[in-house]
């Protein structure tokens, strides 16, 4: 009975002991596992933070790239401002020389003809004289005077002769003399007008060169914004003037606008037929500083300091999307139609506010053009519109951080703000 309690004991002893030996290890086994699973996620966190970090980089590279760009982009702008003032005077200069070569053309001709008769008259009268047996003896008409009152009779119509001889001969020399002048001077004229022509096709070049190079930047800076979208997830929100308006509004200004651009291509076939000389807006009573009218389809639609150009943004809200070029000025400066067409909205709409949207039809492409945040209007609905004509003035209705034009540009009729929206920059210069 000893023996066996002694053997239960030991037992007992032994599976003490061993529980107090296994356990220790058990928890140490536990204790690495945590420390390891620890390890692996400070490196996933530190990964993590150095992608992020990483992107932020990408990011700000982005930005940053993107401002060279936009730089680039403006110095071009600057460019093709320069020399399509320059295409304008060459071609007020070609306009003005065509006038006065076509006055001059009608002068010779006259003068041609004014010597042609009198040549006609001088060949009559040489052959009269020849007729009558030689040169007049004038001497021999004073004294066959039959009285003193006949002599003088005969001296006076003898005077007048000369006179008239000497008139006609004196008027045939200076017309004779003018017509060489004239002549001479519409060739140097036409000469001008050939190297006038020859730099506005050089100037014509440089412009469309310079453009090229605009939009190629603008298609890099594109490239730029998508990879930036890409990178950021939060980059989503994609809104600008956060424009809402229901089907049967959206609808209404489909069919609207689809009735006027028709209007609007047939005023543009019109006007293209019935070309003017002078392509001046009159702007008469206006105050502020309205911009100078471009050559070409379009123009800059207001003067003032370009804060937001198309693409992403981020004004305190969060990144979003700018579907438009924003203009800053004070309140009141006005606002111009960047080309010919048919205002068929100039009403609030949503976040706009106060909003002038305009079709144009250009070469049988129906566009669209908004102008938002307006402070007044002065087109109305229907009313047709010349490049440069004033149609409203800036403000700060709707969504507006300050007075600013929201200037857009569609290549289409106006479906909403993504549609058809494109880089103003491609077709003006601001």
């Amino acid at each position: 009975m000893k023996k066996q309690f002694k053997n239960i004991l030991y037992v007992i002893t032994a599976t003490v002991s061993l529980s107090l030996v296994v356990q220790p290890i058990a928890s140490a086994e536990s204790l690495s596992d945590l420390k390891s699973k620890q390890q692996e996620l400070d490196q996933k966190k530190s990964k993590l933070n150095s992608n992020i970090n990483e992107k932020s980089s990408k990011i700000k590279y982005n930005k940053s790239k993107q401002e060279k760009i936009n730089k680039q982009i403006q110095k071009l702008d600057n460019k093709i401002i320069k020399t399509d003032e320059k295409i304008s005077i060459v071609k007020s200069t070609i306009a003005q020389t065509t006038s006065e070569i076509e006055d001059l053309q009608t002068s010779i001709k006259d003068l041609e003809k004014k010597i042609a008769e009198r040549d006609a008259l001088l060949q009559e009268r040489a052959r009269a004289i020849q007729e009558g047996g030689g040169s007049i003896n004038y001497v021999d008409v004073l004294f066959g005077a039959s009285s003193f009152g006949d002599l003088i009779d005969r001296f006076s119509a003898v005077n007048t002769l000369l006179d008239a001889d000497r008139k006609i001969l004196q008027e045939q020399a200076d017309d004779k003399k003018s017509l060489e002048e004239q002549q001479k001077k519409l060739e140097e004229k036409r000469k001008k007008q050939i190297e006038n022509r020859d730099r506005l096709e050089d100037l014509k070049k440089s412009l469309d060169s310079q453009k090229s190079s605009k939009n190629k930047l603008i298609d890099a800076l594109e490239r730029e914004q998508s990879k930036l979208k890409s990178q950021k997830k939060s980059l989503q929100k994609e809104y600008s003037e956060a424009i809402k308006v229901s089907k049967k509004v959206q609808k209404e200004i489909q069919n609207e606008q689809a009735r006027l651009a028709e209007r609007a291509r047939k005023e543009a076939a019109a006007k293209a037929k019935a070309k003017s000389k002078s392509a001046y807006v009159s702007n008469v009573g206006e105050s502020g500083d309205i911009p100078t009218v471009s050559s070409g389809t379009w123009t800059r639609p207001t003067t003032g300091r370009v804060t937001s150009n198309f693409g992403w943004r981020d004004i305190g809200s969060g990144p979003e999307i700018d579907y438009g070029i924003d203009i800053a000025n004070s309140v009141g400066t006005p606002i111009v139609a960047a080309a010919d067409g048919v205002v068929f909205r100039a009403s609030p709409l949503s976040t706009y506010g106060n909003v002038i949207m305009i079709t144009h039809s250009i070469e049988g492409k129906t566009f669209t053009t908004v102008y938002a945040h307006l402070s007044g209007y002065k087109a109305s609905a229907g009313q047709s519109v010349s490049k440069g004509e004033v149609i409203g003035y800036m403000g700060q209705t709707g969504r507006a951080f300050g007075s600013h034009l929201h200037f857009e540009l569609h290549t289409t009729a106006w479906q909403g703000q993504k549609v058809g929206a494109v880089d103003p920059r491609r077709y003006i210069s601001f």
